[in-house]
């Protein structure tokens, strides 16, 4: 599990570093690429040295264009001010042209120098900017000097640099050849219901005379527009023949060549269209795309790597971040807080993935400073990205962070802020009408003033979601106040969750735990709930201070352990556009032959009516570790688009045994494929105990008869899990039968046990969350909080478990983990529902053997066995009938 430092990450370095390479060879604007181009990314001298005129001397090399401080910089961080320095030379085909350097982003005030000579300067951390190299002969050499002040402001949109400061130069430095009269930038505006696209070229600066660009489609389809003279931009109309549109499953896009005299700018468009737009037959409104309604599912992507923060190792990695989303049924994410880097936006328009846009936030008060940094930066940032189709919002602010104004110790969302956040909504619509723009992604007792979606943010436990739904869901209607700031209200906004998770739902936050189990019932929630357009699930990966992502920091995997419970289901069977749902409750507990009756309903978020195959089955394991097969029945449902609708509720009767039991369902389309599966558990706390064959004798685990623990010995889940630390053993006097023995056959024993390694909140010296996990702070350390119990990953903690019975060995194992994941259902089920969490979703192996006989003899004449479970290294935990995946104590079963 979570036991390896962050950045012993050395697979995420890739060889391509390892041996010195290029980094980032590729050029950084597949939207806007001229031919005529040279990457200047890889090492530069630097210094740090906060004077105004460039230093003599650079003591250090530095990696560019990873930020100064991570490590795939190869620099610490030191200071707030640096210089960067490379001698250059202009290639000599590079005749007639004009010579540009571009940087993609550096954060946050950067000046340029050619030769000594200040020839630019820019002011922003988080878009492009460029400098003329006027003067420059093509086979000529030159220094540039760069000048990066990234002292802390407060009015600057520091946003979660917390989680690794893009300090300095962190996008990819160029050289570029353009024409005379060069384009600047490009705006597409597809019309798929006219069957057009406008493209409006920008060029550097007003041109003196009739200026034409020729404007060519990579289906074969041409047009020129005309720029008059005293003017720098013009427009034209094509229309599109055998319109090919951009979908998520079809992401289709035309490339496009714009000349203007002799400069030549190569980019791409997609024909698609965002808008808002009712369910069939109902008055819902639902994000459209293509005029057809779409049930967002999104992750909120903090756009962090461990060695390189805000800069990604390579073009493969970038495009990976694309698939993990893909491969596990999102359709979109969120770049949280980040103005993301325009080859990974690339990847989503290629793959076929929707993207929200965050503006990032400042931490001071809503000063004029941060009021003229904040628009630039969005108007920067959308005319940087307006041709990217998998963008389909604009988030102007998050949570209300930056907006607070504070006096007299209070701090204070005023009105005339309201008004201000409403303007900059109105700003983004200006700039970009094709899109849909959020003020403010809401939070905390806050409310929106001017929006395209009405989100909503909540964290909290899996159990409370059903009642919030309702709650949530007859407060949103036209003209209803809830969720809206005073003087505001709702119109006809999609209602959309824009994120949630367990993660804060907890007191004091949930460190690294299970997220699945809570997962499990928020899907089961939200989707008997057709009011709600979708939702945003915080987060796709880990960072320095956030364990609940889908992936780990270093972008491996987290066990869910659903295809252990029902085999082939993933994270997919949640995000499936259809989905039987049981509601918030996936767990139900009872009394052998007690009835339990278990809600259905059917949510199909399709553009199509049909039928589909229901198959239950109900399989279970009993408290002798038997595994039993109980019944399969299938049915027909009917489903009309875009739907949710009840079924009759089913009536179960729990069955006669002791045991744990899994309902699965699976849905079955008219050709025979599996398109959805699910499942809740039964568990029988008061049946028959019996096996099939033999006599089964527990011992509740709590009730052992002596230990020895050295380093540390305690109890977990409420008291029904057992955890010794190192090495040490666990004892428990089972009875055993004094008469009738003679025709014993055989005596086992099972008990699941798992190793247990100790995590940080089991330290006396466990550390305390040290400051906002906003700006960076935390424990750095996933087991250190007092309801985390870090989730199954492919880091293991193995332990040996040796089992003696009355002082004679009997067996030798490897607990291969201490895992927690979805398979914990009694780590689960058991909790308390008070908004903390005692090792939840922990569990243990079924470990089973043979008493040697010379053991049982002696039992049958003392009438009693010592069994002892013995951890030689790495740890022991053992589990009850409350507590991890079986409903068994430590146990043997005398065979006849």
């Amino acid at each position: 599990m979570k036991k390896i430092a962050l950045f012993l990450l050395t697979g995420l370095s890739f060889c391509v570093l390892a041996q010195k390479s290029q980094p980032l060879p590729e050029h950084p604007r597949p939207d806007l690429e001229r031919t005529q181009w040279v990457n200047l990314n890889g090492y530069w001298d630097f210094t740090f040295d906060s004077s105004l005129t460039a230093p003599s001397r650079y003591d250090k090399k530095i990696l560019v264009p990873f930020p100064w401080g991570s490590p795939l910089s190869e620099v610490k961080d030191e200071a707030d001010v640096a210089w960067y320095h490379k001698e250059i030379k202009i290639p000599a085909t590079w005749t007639e042209k004009r010579i540009f350097l571009n940087i993609g982003a550096s954060d946050w005030e950067t000046s340029i120098y050619l030769d000594g000579v200040k020839i630019g300067n820019h002011q922003g951390g988080y878009t492009p900017f460029d400098a003329e190299l006027a003067g420059v002969k093509p086979g000529s050499t030159h220094h540039i000097a760069i000048r990066a002040d990234d002292k802390r402001r407060m009015f600057t949109l520091y946003g979660k640099q917390g989680y690794g400061n893009a300090r300095g130069i962190w996008q990819t430095v160029y050289l570029e050849a353009r024409g005379a009269n060069f384009i600047d930038h490009y705006a597409v505006n597809p019309d798929i219901d006219a069957k057009k696209a406008q493209v409006k070229v920008y060029l550097g600066a007003p041109v003196s005379k009739e200026q034409s660009v020729q404007v060519k489609l990579s289906n074969g389809q041409s047009a020129v527009l005309k720029i008059p003279a005293g003017k720098q931009e013009g427009s034209v109309d094509i229309p599109i023949m055998a319109m090919h549109l951009w979908s998520l499953e079809d992401p289709y896009l035309y490339g496009l060549t714009m000349t203007s005299g002799n400069d030549v700018v190569k980019g791409y468009f997609g024909m698609r269209k965002i808008s808002v737009v009712n369910l069939p037959g109902s008055k819902i409104p639902y994000i459209g795309l293509n005029n057809k309604p779409i049930y967002v599912q999104l992750a909120l992507d903090q756009s962090y790597h461990p060695t390189g923060f805000y800069t990604f190792p390579s073009d493969q990695f970038m495009k990976d971040e694309i698939v993990r989303s893909k491969r596990i049924g999102l359709n979109g994410i969120r770049t949280h807080i980040k103005v993301d880097v325009p080859r990974k936006l690339y990847w989503a328009d290629k793959l076929g993935l929707l993207v929200m846009s965050d503006l990032p936030n400042s931490w001071g008060d809503p000063e004029a400073d941060m009021q003229k940094e904040s628009e630039y930066t969005l108007h920067e940032m959308i005319k940087r990205d307006y041709n990217h189709p998998a963008i389909f919002s604009w988030i102007t602010f998050n949570e209300t962070w930056g907006l607070f104004t504070h006096k007299d110790k209070k701090a204070i969302y005023t009105p005339e802020t309201q008004k201000w956040v409403a303007s900059v909504y109105h700003l983004a619509k200006k700039l970009d009408p094709t899109r849909l723009v959020e003020d403010n992604s809401v939070c905390c007792g806050r409310g929106h003033t001017e929006t395209d979606i009405n989100s909503w943010h909540a964290y909290q436990a899996g159990y409370e979601w059903d009642k919030l739904m309702v709650d949530y869901s007859d407060k949103t209607y036209p003209g209803s106040t809830w969720n809206f700031e005073k003087g505001y209200q709702q119109g006809a906004q999609p209602m959309i969750n824009s994120e949630f998770g367990n993660v804060w739902g907890y007191q004091g936050s949930t460190g690294d735990v299970d997220y699945t189990f809570d997962y499990h019932k928020a899907m089961n929630s939200f989707r008997n709930h057709p009011k709600m357009a979708g939702w945003l699930y915080t987060e796709h990966h880990d960072v320095i201070n956030e364990w609940n992502g889908y992936y780990k920091f270093d972008r491996t995997e987290k066990e869910t352990g659903l295809n252990a419970i029902v085999p082939g289901m993933s994270l997919l069977d949640f995000h499936s556009p259809f989905y039987l749902s049981t509601g918030q409750e996936i767990t139900f507990a009872g009394k052998a032959g007690q009835k339990i009756k278990i809600p259905l309903h059917l949510s199909s978020m399709t553009n199509s009516a049909g039928s589909l195959n229901l198959k239950m089955t109900l399989s279970g394991t009993n408290a002798a570790g038997e595994k039993l097969n109980r019944w399969t029945k299938i049915s027909i449902l009917t489903y009309a688009a875009w739907d949710v609708k009840a079924l009759d509720s089913l009536i179960i009767n729990l069955p006669a045994d002791k045991s744990i039991n899994t309902l699965a369902f699976e849905l079955f389309d008219v050709f025979g494929k599996v398109v959805h599966r699910n499942f809740v558990h039964l568990i029988v706390e008061d049946g028959s105990i019996q096996p099939s064959k033999g006599q089964l004798i527990s011992v509740p685990v709590e009730r052992y008869s002596s230990s020895s623990w050295p380093k540390k010995q305690w109890a977990g889940v409420l008291g029904h899990k057992l955890n010794g630390a190192g090495a040490g053993y666990f004892e428990y006097e089972i009875p055993f039968p004094t008469s009738g023995t003679a025709d014993i056959k055989q005596v086992r024993f099972l008990v699941e046990a798992s190793a247990k390694p100790i995590l940080g909140k089991d330290r006396d010296d466990a550390g305390k969350m040290d400051g906002d996990y906003m700006l960076g702070k935390g424990t750095f350390d996933p087991g250190v909080n007092p309801n985390a119990y870090p989730q199954t990953d492919r880091y293991t903690t193995p332990a040996k478990l040796k089992v003696s019975a009355n002082g004679v060995f009997a067996s030798e194992t490897i607990l291969v983990d201490d895992p927690a994941d979805h398979q914990g259902i009694l780590s689960w089920h058991y909790q308390a529902r008070n908004k903390k969490l005692d090792e939840a979703g922990t569990y243990g192996y079924l470990v089973q053997g043979v008493i040697p006989s010379s053991a049982w003899q002696q039992a049958a004449k003392t009438g009693k066995l010592i069994l002892r479970f013995e951890a030689t290294e790495g740890g022991l935990s053992l589990y009850g009938d409350q507590s991890g995946r079986y409903v068994i104590d430590p146990s043997i079963i005398i065979e006849k």
